[in-house]
């Protein structure tokens, strides 16, 4: 089981900085996604910063979500932090 998303920040060029319950900063590149079915709203970005963390993943308002493996096993690690 992956670690889960804790907090996320969304940054430009439909980047996510995601912070894991493990201590980890990964960054996520959502810009493979953006022509598939639901994630073409994504390409919005005023509403991709509306992104949530969601039951250890993160989703949209309209439910558009990466699950927490997803989104640990297509990140690369960009640093650590101190996890409560």
């Amino acid at each position: 089981m992956s670690p889960r998303v804790v907090q996320v920040e969304p940054l430009a060029n439909n980047y996510l900085r995601l912070f894991f319950d493990n201590g980890e900063v990964r960054l996520f590149d959502a810009s493979p996604y953006l022509d598939k079915g639901i994630f073409q709203e994504l390409r919005n970005d005023s509403y991709f910063k509306l992104v949530k963390p969601f039951f250890g993943g993160v989703q949209w308002p309209h439910e558009q979500d990466f699950g927490p493996d997803t989104l640990f096993l297509e990140s690369e690690l960009e640093s650590t932090w101190e996890a409560a």
